[in-house]
């Protein structure tokens, strides 16, 4: 069995589980927000008590705000003071060029004000363009925040390992690095787990089930033609694409499968579950529509492979052609197949 929490900074545990909040943000359906935040509450009952949103997903921060003071009220502040929420400091792409500690600032008393609360847990930020070099002093400026008391921790979003290391040599104590690890993606494994390994950062993995792809639904089906139902499943079908195709992803499925079976598990649990055992990994990053969701998420902790599983696995891992290079690599060219449908002005407006 996996442990269920890590220690992530001394003193800083969080669920080995995160409750992401992005299928929260619009573009998967409408929200009712009653329902969100009792489904919240829910995901923290079933013992994943971590939840990931960011500034630039549209009214996460509230409705996690919002659960957080149901629970105070409802439970006291002890409950309330065990749900651990990490969010994201996404600058806008036309804003680079001119950032300022202000603007990081301003950013962080948002979530600040959103969340409901007076000391963030962890901060991540990201940077669209490592053309403009702003993005160390934007690091100093949030790591004064944390010295300030504003922000507990502070990690970074999606860089890779070059960049990573600068921020790293400027003295930014980073804990935690967000990026997309799974099955059909180990993009992370090829250089930045040895660099997160020497200056101890962890890894907060989403994508693990590649937007639902990785999962029971997707086994022995045809290829799915455009247009595909959400952003999501446009993103990672074009990882499927690099790892081999579609008939390697369902060789890959079918492995999947039966590992399952022999867990009493499904085919996303067992998916979760093998990126939790990768070096570095701390906690994976899954979303959930529902309380059903939730309690099949917390069932990944529950979960130990064993040397057979692990190898079938890799057999099938093998086999793949991609994808190829360092973290988000793909995803930062603007005009290639995977940052073409990326959304770069998430903030526009909203300061």
């Amino acid at each position: 069995m996996t442990e269920k929490s890590f220690e992530l900074s001394p003193g800083y545990t969080i669920s080995r589980v995160i409750r992401g909040g992005w299928q929260l943000a619009g573009g998967h359906g409408a929200i009712d927000r009653e329902q969100a935040v009792t489904d919240l509450i829910a995901t923290f009952d079933a013992g994943i008590r971590t939840y990931d949103c960011a500034d630039i997903y549209t009214g996460v921060e509230e409705l996690i705000g919002a659960a957080r003071l149901r629970l105070a009220n409802e439970r006291g502040l002890d409950a309330a003071a065990k749900m651990k929420v990490h969010t994201k400091l996404v600058p806008d792409l036309e804003r680079l060029a001119n950032i300022s500690r202000d603007y990081v600032r301003g950013i962080v008393d948002q979530s600040l004000r959103r969340l409901k609360t007076e000391r963030l847990d962890l901060v991540q930020f990201h940077w669209w363009d490592y053309a403009l070099p702003g993005y160390v002093d934007a690091m100093d400026w949030l790591n004064d925040l944390r010295s300030e008391g504003k922000v507990r921790n502070v990690g970074t979003t999606n860089f890779d390992t070059p960049h990573l290391a600068e921020i790293l040599a400027a003295g930014v104590p980073l804990v935690s690095q967000q990026l997309q690890y799974s099955v059909l993606d180990q993009r992370p494994a090829n250089s930045l787990a040895a660099l997160a390994k020497q200056n101890g950062v962890s890894f907060l993995c989403y994508g693990s089930v590649a937007g639902g792809f990785l999962s029971d639904r997707w086994l022995d089906v045809a290829e799915p033609q455009t247009p595909l139902e959400n952003r999501s499943l446009v993103k990672y079908k074009l990882i499927i694409d690099d790892f081999g195709g579609w008939e390697l992803f369902q060789e890959l499925l079918r492995t999947l499968k039966a590992v399952a079976d022999r867990h009493g598990v499904d085919i996303a649990t067992v998916a979760s579950a093998w990126v939790l055992e990768q070096p570095q990994v701390a906690a994976v990053i899954v979303g959930a529509r529902n309380q059903a969701h939730a309690l099949a998420n917390a069932g990944i902790m529950d979960v130990a492979l064993d040397a057979e599983d692990r190898a079938r696995i890799a057999a099938v891992i093998e086999q793949s052609r991609g994808p190829l290079g360092d973290v988000y690599t793909l995803e930062r060219d603007r005009h290639g197949r995977h940052g073409s449908i990326m959304h770069y002005n998430l903030n526009a407006g909203r300061i």
